[in-house]
């Protein structure tokens, strides 16, 4: 598998995690019917899920990950 499919996957399960549970948590304790809890539900999961990048250097391809709970960016070996 290439990199650029991994950090396409890593991105889908990393925003995946964060939208069912907070679509569910709207749903639950809100009076939200239809498209009005799937928005809210992307606006926050855009905002808690990490971003991985790929990236072809001079050496080799990389993927680089940036998340708003950890500092900097990363690369993802």
């Amino acid at each position: 598998m290439s990199k650029k499919t991994k950090a396409f996957l890593y991105n889908l399960l990393g925003f995946t995690c964060f939208y069912i549970p907070a679509y569910l948590l709207i749903m639950h304790f809100t009076d939200l019917i239809g498209f009005w809890i799937a928005g809210p539900s992307f606006i926050v999961s855009l905002f808690l899920s990490p971003k991985f990048q790929y990236m072809q250097t001079h050496e080799d391809e990389k993927i680089f990950m940036k998340w708003i709970f950890v500092k900097g960016i990363r690369e993802v070996k």
